[in-house]
C-alpha cells in the first residue's frame, strides 16, 4: 500500500511538471495571445522568439499596434531585449 501511495505521489508531480511546462509553451503562435502584454512577455521570455518576424521590435502586430506600446510594457517587466 505504501509502496502504491509512493508511486501515485511521484506520478502526480510529474502530471503537474509536465502541465506546467506545457501551459508556458503553449502560445506558439501570435493569434493564440489576447493582449499585447502577453505577447511581450513570452517574446521577452524567449518562449515566442518568431513573434517579430520583420524585426521592427513589435511582437504580434495584431495585438501589438506600436513600438511604443511595446517599450512601454518591456520597462515594465524589465526587459532590455
Amino acid at each position: 500500500m505504501r509502496r502504491h501511495m509512493n508511486f501515485m505521489a511521484r506520478w502526480t508531480l510529474v502530471t503537474v511538471a509536465l502541465t506546467a511546462a506545457a501551459s508556458e509553451a503553449q502560445a506558439a503562435r501570435c493569434t493564440d495571445y489576447t493582449t499585447c502584454r502577453q505577447a511581450v512577455i513570452a517574446w521577452c521570455a524567449g518562449n515566442h522568439p518568431g513573434a517579430d518576424r520583420d524585426k521592427d521590435g513589435i511582437p504580434c502586430e495584431n495585438v501589438c499596434g506600436s513600438r511604443a506600446d511595446v517599450l512601454a510594457i518591456m520597462a515594465e517587466i524589465g526587459c532590455s531585449r
